[in-house]
């Protein structure tokens, strides 16, 4: 009888070791799991068009910068490398990773259709930045822009070489690639001005340097050749209007008025020196920033805007200081 009292009491004991053990084991998956869901990080897509563009440069900077006290987020980069095709498939690839939100920067703004419905379908907050792909329509629901309206930058830039032309003359134009809304609506913007205020400025030609400054060279050096009487080239970014001035003063060329945008570090200092009149600030710190802003807050459900307009400012010797 004691004997059988003996087993059945270890019995017991065993099983309630075994029970406090499954408890225990149970106790530390729970937390297990709090813990990975507290330090699992929140992901966000950055979809380059490419990443050779200086000017584009420092919006990623600014963007990642965003980021640089916000531990709960992390990053996922992709370079479409300028293909249509690559940067839709990194898009999906990003989707398939489990990103919250997506930022792009669009290869070609006519070609963002595939982009918008992949993130709308699989319910991202989708946020384009700097190349505008809703031109004269706002974007459907759930999705933004943030940047500027090009056409006011090729309006600012034009007034001032209208003005440095004396309101007469010959001019060209640079363009950026010519399937990027900037390129189409600054150069829009340069005529618009030239149509409503100076009637004697005669555009002689009107070409792409795909953004790029050895292309501006090599266009321009063409245009100096043609045109002797060229007075002024207004270029839709910074980097086509160095490559113009490489072209110029190595020719021995005077007396030709140069304006770019962007207000990159090269011309501020070219403003500074005289060489060229004018550049138009695009704010890449506030595009970049901007862009990050938008898509936390709009993954919070926060209220927004669809577009989040980023100024531009006209920069010459006169106010140039202030922005150095």
């Amino acid at each position: 009888m004691k004997k059988a009292v003996l087993v059945f009491l270890a019995a017991i004991c065993a099983s309630s070791i075994i029970m406090t053990g499954c408890q225990k084991k149970e106790q530390g998956a729970q937390q297990q799991a709090q813990e990975t869901q507290k330090t699992q990080k929140i992901l966000i897509g950055f979809a380059r068009s490419e990443s050779n563009d200086t000017w584009l440069s420092y919006l990623h900077e600014a963007f990642a910068a965003y980021f640089a006290d916000k531990s709960e987020y992390e990053i996922i980069w992709s370079d479409a490398q300028n293909d249509v095709t690559r940067q839709q498939d990194n898009v999906n690839a990003m989707i398939s990773q489990g990103v919250k939100a997506l930022v792009v920067v669009p290869v070609d703004t006519s070609a963002t259709g595939p982009i918008t419905r992949a993130a709308q379908e699989a319910g991202v907050v989708l946020v384009y930045v700097n190349r505008n792909p809703f031109t004269g329509s706002a974007p459907p629901q759930g999705v933004y822009y943030c940047g500027s309206d090009s056409a006011i930058a090729g309006r600012l830039q034009m007034e001032e070489l209208g003005k440095q032309m004396g309101g007469e003359g010959e001019i060209c134009i640079l363009m950026g690639q010519l399937n990027h809304e900037a390129a189409q609506d600054r150069t829009r913007g340069v005529k618009e001005i030239i149509a409503e205020k100076f009637p004697n400025i005669k555009i002689l030609a009107e070409q792409t340097g795909n953004w790029m400054r050895n292309e501006g060279v090599t266009v321009v050096e063409n245009w100096l050749t043609a045109y002797p009487n060229l007075k002024a080239i207004a270029s839709n970014n910074d980097e086509m209007a160095m490559g113009a001035l490489v072209a110029i003063e190595s020719a021995g060329r005077t007396g030709i008025f140069v304006a770019g945008t962007d207000g990159n570090p090269d011309a501020f200092q070219a403003v500074k020196d005289g060489r060229i009149v004018a550049t138009v600030l695009q704010d890449a710190k506030g595009q970049g920033a901007g862009a990050a802003d938008y898509a936390i807050k709009a993954m919070k459900g926060e209220k927004l805007e669809p577009i989040n307009w980023i100024p531009f400012v006209l920069i010459t010797k006169e106010n140039l200081n202030d922005y150095l």
